[in-house]
């Protein structure tokens, strides 16, 4: 009775299924579709029902010889089944739509194929989504920031060129700043331009582990070498051979493991724990540390001939304080990033949301700008977002509220302003102006002439 049931009802099962599901014979010709697969295709049952599955013009077609004749046809007859695999479906409108695509043979009582059923996952807005995110990381990385490292700012502009002299010698290379400032996307682009780019990139991070373990990792041990040592292993300084080391945290490497990373700083050779064999190494070191090594020297807490043999080039970040005109445009980069992730409709920001983010002095710096639009898109069920929007750490209920109005965070705002500001600078000299901005004569004169800018006339305010 039950199975009776179940055949009377199977068309309402399948209709209730959000995907669509086609069912072709031996032969290709559809013999059922579900409503999903109607409105996915714009064809009607009676469109699709009797023709061959051809009509869909799905450009991940198994025809192996293009005929349609009982055997052979098709590949998936060969193959048996295929698992999510993304192709494109032509419309009944002529548009297409993007899929991912499930099939399986349907196998009579004796084994042999008498047909396969597919089914359709729209992922249309999926694949437009991933289109938006790949376009804004290509926006991201132009002039507005140096592989991923984001700001125009005069103190940043030094940074960059730091890293990119910094980038082509293999000296060893310390990384100073805040907690919070992005020292390991420093070390992330030093590495990125670096003659060692296609080697290695290995980290450690010195506060996540204890000095055995550290030890352990850094240079490897052997089997016994302390308990549970079962069997030996290579360290990271091993894995790195022929590319970047990044060690993190160094202030808080103990006294111990730091002779010995003087040893591979000095002699590019390590040991082993448990071993006295010399292993030879050929990395470059690039370190990083929120804490005052000098502080630590004299306090006894830091090997003196370590400190100078790392602190070769020094690039030091400078704090989120001290670069607010930079604000803007990582909070464009934040709120982009977390919509297109959220998919929630808000489109921007108000005035007074912007001058609270401009007003705080940010002791946790772009880290704690990037929590802050996270917390925002968490809390914030309107089209706009406000100061109470964000972290009551950073909304100041005492201070006075701007005037409410919609902003764009469209960087290119922000750009046409400089522009006019240099350009005023200057006196319209467009050389001069692009030693202002820091960019060449010619970034000056393509952004006149995108943003509608004529020195013929009076430079718009």
């Amino acid at each position: 009775m039950f199975e009776q049931d179940l055949n009377t009802y199977w068309e309402t099962v399948v209709n209730t299924i959000q995907d669509g599901i086609m069912i072709v014979d031996k032969t290709g010709t559809i013999v059922s579709v579900n409503q999903a697969m109607e409105n996915l295709t714009g064809y009607t049952s009676d469109d699709l029902v009797g023709n061959h599955c051809s009509v869909l013009g799905c450009d991940l077609c198994l025809n192996s010889r293009g005929h349609k004749g009982e055997k052979d046809w098709c590949r998936l007859f060969e193959i048996g089944s295929l698992y999510r695999r993304r192709c494109r479906l032509i419309l009944k409108n002529g548009g297409y739509r993007e899929i991912l695509k499930n099939a399986s043979l349907l196998r009579n009582s004796r084994g042999q194929a008498i047909g396969a059923v597919e089914t359709f996952t729209d992922i249309t807005e999926i694949i437009k989504k991933d289109h938006q995110i790949e376009a804004f990381r290509r926006e991201l990385r132009s002039e507005d920031g140096f592989h991923g490292i984001l700001g125009t700012s005069p103190l940043m502009k030094q940074v960059f060129e730091l890293i990119k002299n910094a980038a082509q010698s293999d000296a060893p290379v310390i990384i100073l700043g805040e907690s919070g400032t992005g020292k390991e996307l420093v070390a992330n682009a030093i590495h990125a331009i670096s003659p060692r780019k296609n080697k290695p990139f290995v980290k450690v991070n010195c506060a996540a582990l204890n000095e055995c373990l550290l030890e352990s990792e850094l240079f490897g041990h052997v089997k016994g070498a302390f308990t549970g040592a079962v069997r030996g292993r290579a360290g990271r300084f091993e894995a790195a051979r022929g590319g970047n080391f990044f060690i993190d945290e160094i202030g808080d490497l103990p006294l111990p493991t730091q002779v010995k990373l003087l040893r591979v700083l000095e002699e590019k050779v390590i040991e082993r724990v448990g071993d006295n064999r010399p292993i030879p190494v050929d990395v470059r070191i690039i370190t990083a540390t929120n804490q005052d090594l000098k502080a630590l020297v004299e306090n006894g807490l830091f090997r003196e001939d370590l400190y100078y043999r790392i602190n070769v080039i020094p690039i030091t970040l400078p704090p989120l304080r001290d670069r607010v005109n930079d604000i803007p445009i990582l909070a464009q980069a934040f709120f982009e990033h977390i919509r297109l992730k959220s998919g929630k409709n808000i489109k921007g920001i108000s005035d007074a949301a912007m001058a609270a983010l401009l007003r705080y002095h940010w002791p946790g710096n772009v880290r704690e700008l990037k929590s802050a639009f996270e917390y925002a898109f968490v809390v914030c069920h309107r089209s706009l977002i406000e100061p109470h929007h964000f972290p009551p750490s950073i909304f100041d209920e005492q201070a006075p509220k701007a005037k409410k109005r919609w902003v764009s965070l469209d960087p290119n705002e922000a750009k046409r302003r400089e522009l006019i500001k240099a350009l005023k600078k200057a006196g319209g000299n467009q050389s001069q102006a692009a030693r202002i901005l820091g960019v060449s004569r010619v970034t000056v004169w393509n952004r006149m002439k995108k943003f509608g800018i004529h020195l013929t006339r009076q430079v718009p305010a």
